[in-house]
């Protein structure tokens, strides 16, 4: 069985990765905000893939995405 993904999931993994990395200073405060669970409980994933696009940051149980413009 072959375990490789398409590149096109790569490329969308590469990218979150580097966006991960690169975060702007209003992506920092929020997720200083919302990971570990510290936002009335939720479990947020940021610069996660969602289909061929990354969102800055995703609550699986709310299916809610949140976009924040930086400067």
């Amino acid at each position: 069985m072959n375990n490789k993904l398409p590149k096109r999931i790569k490329k969308i993994q590469r990218v979150s990765r580097m966006l991960r990395k690169n975060q702007t200073a209003p992506e920092r405060k929020l997720w200083n905000r919302l990971r570990s669970r510290r936002f009335h409980g939720l479990k947020f994933r940021r610069q996660s893939a969602i289909g061929s696009y990354v969102v800055d940051f995703y609550c699986p149980s709310m299916k809610l995405v949140s976009e924040i413009e930086g400067y």
